[in-house]
Parts: C-alpha cells; structure tokens; sequence
C-alpha cells in the first residue's frame, strides 16, 4: 500500500505482471480514475494504463506525459489493489482530465 493518499488523474507506475491475452502488462504508468474518496476508503483503485502507440480510437485519449505523445487507454480499465502502486509520476493536466472523465462518462452512460 501507498504511504500517501491516492488522488484522482494522478500517474502512478504500477506492476502488472499478471495480464493474461491482450490486456496491457508489464511495469507501466497508469491514470488512475477512481474518484478520491473510494481511493482513501478502500484498497483498491481503478486505473487505466498509459501506453505510448497512438490508436485512433473512441476508447483512447492523447496526452503528453513526460515529454512522451501517448494514449490513456480507457478499454482497458481495470480495479487493481493498492499495494502494485510504484510511485507518483506526476498528474494529467486539467484539460487531458476533463476529457478522460466525458469521454468514461459517455462510455457507460446506457
């Protein structure tokens, strides 16, 4: 577990070693999307992995992190317990965060 709060749009390295077919792996940065109070009251936080291919898809939002163009992957979203958090990397911008949350909230409004 973290020895600090875990804030909503923040990036934190996390392992995911344990991926099986296509879901993303490896030790990679991660958004995490779980709003503040559900990440200080419970174990577990959503996240959506970080990766630097580019994908013109509706699932995928482009942000610049770390001098680096890549996509929040929103199709792979995932509950992942607290403890595979790394370290903070830093935080999406508020105008990448806005985007990150419309585009979440149109994908499971039904």
């Amino acid at each position: 577990m973290v020895g600090r709060a875990v804030a909503g749009f923040e990036i934190w390295l996390i392992r995911l070693d344990s991926a099986q077919g296509s879901e993303l792996r490896k030790t990679r940065p991660v958004v995490v999307v779980s709003p503040d109070e559900m990440n200080a009251a419970i174990r577990t936080v959503v996240v959506c992995p970080l990766t630097s291919t580019r994908r013109n898809w509706p699932t995928r939002i482009a942000v610049d992190f770390d001098k680096r163009a890549g996509d929040v992957a929103l199709d792979q979203i995932h509950a992942v317990d607290q403890s595979r958090l790394v370290r903070r990397l830093g935080a999406l911008t508020q105008e990448e965060a806005v985007k990150v949350s419309d585009k979440l909230q149109a994908m499971f409004a039904w």
